[in-house]
């Protein structure tokens, strides 16, 4: 039961990070390989408003996320727009580059020491029995409700809100969305914004329940072959190759060697690039422009 448990944890927080990855990529067709640095940096706001709002923990969480759904639009309005019309490679290589950046900044700021948000806050983190003998932390379980939450209002939001039209509208034809009047300029702003929210908030979750380190950022990567094995375009396929991921990495953590986290869901990302690079759910036609 334990190993469930463990499973169904990593599987979320790969879940709430992967779908940052499907946010950017579906409507912008650009690859945020930023996207760890920016959930890393979202936790490291939390460090900084945590001693803001000592006295009240839920309103230093609310801050860190408001200035994170900022950070991620500035992003897109102070460098990404300016690769409107650049080949999609120049994009992605501005990431990387917004990555190094991200990093050598906050360990000038915070350090690469381990850190506790939750110590600042006056908060713990109690474990609960489960039935069968497992037990799962008080953030563990948060993870796993909130991405629940998260993938439950992104569905309807995509589906029913206006915004969310725009921003499939913007994926799936930009020109023609252009053209009946919808600012795209907006629509991938708002898409760089709710991106860097979600990711921030499951490093915020993270550093609260195992601390904050600079070795955050690897949580980040090893979530994007979780995007890419269930399709870079899809929403579904990224809960589906979060639970691939997951699972595949706490097995083999267990029964072969432990040595083997960081190498797993790498490995299952060369294996589906081989066989079917588009992904479980994704387009293929819209993967081959990469």
């Amino acid at each position: 039961m334990q190993l469930v448990v463990n499973i169904t944890v990593l599987a979320a927080i790969y879940a709430l990070i992967s779908c940052g990855y499907v946010l950017i990529y579906r409507v912008s067709r650009v690859l945020n390989l930023a996207h760890g640095e920016l959930m890393m940096l979202g936790a490291y706001l939390l460090l900084a408003t945590a001693s803001t709002f000592a006295f009240s923990p839920l309103a230093a969480i609310t801050a860190a996320l408001v200035l994170s759904l900022a950070v991620g639009a500035m992003v897109y309005v102070f460098l990404m727009r300016k690769m409107t019309g650049e080949m999609v490679l120049a994009a992605v290589l501005a990431t990387v580059a917004l990555g190094i950046l991200l990093r050598g900044i906050m360990v000038l700021i915070w350090s690469a020491q381990l850190q506790n948000p939750g110590q600042v806050l006056g908060v713990t983190n109690p474990s609960f029995a489960l039935p069968g003998g497992a037990r799962i932390s008080l953030y563990s379980s948060l993870l796993i409700g909130s991405t629940i939450v998260v993938y439950g209002t992104l569905f309807a939001f995509l589906r029913f809100g206006r915004w969310g039209v725009r921003m499939r509208a913007a994926g799936q034809a930009p020109l023609l969305a252009a053209q009946r009047g919808i600012n795209l300029h907006a629509v991938y702003a708002l898409a760089w914004g709710l991106a860097t929210l979600t990711g921030s908030l499951a490093g915020m979750l993270i550093a609260l329940d195992t601390g904050l380190s600079g070795t955050m950022v690897l949580i980040g990567l090893k979530a994007f072959p979780a995007a890419l094995v269930g399709g870079l375009d899809s929403l579904v396929g990224a809960l589906v190759g979060s639970l691939i991921v997951a699972a595949a990495e706490v097995l083999l953590i267990n029964y072969v060697d432990a040595l083997l986290a960081d190498v797993v869901p790498f490995l299952i990302l060369i294996a589906m690039l081989v066989v079917r690079p588009w992904g479980l759910f994704g387009t293929r036609e819209a993967l081959d422009r990469v």
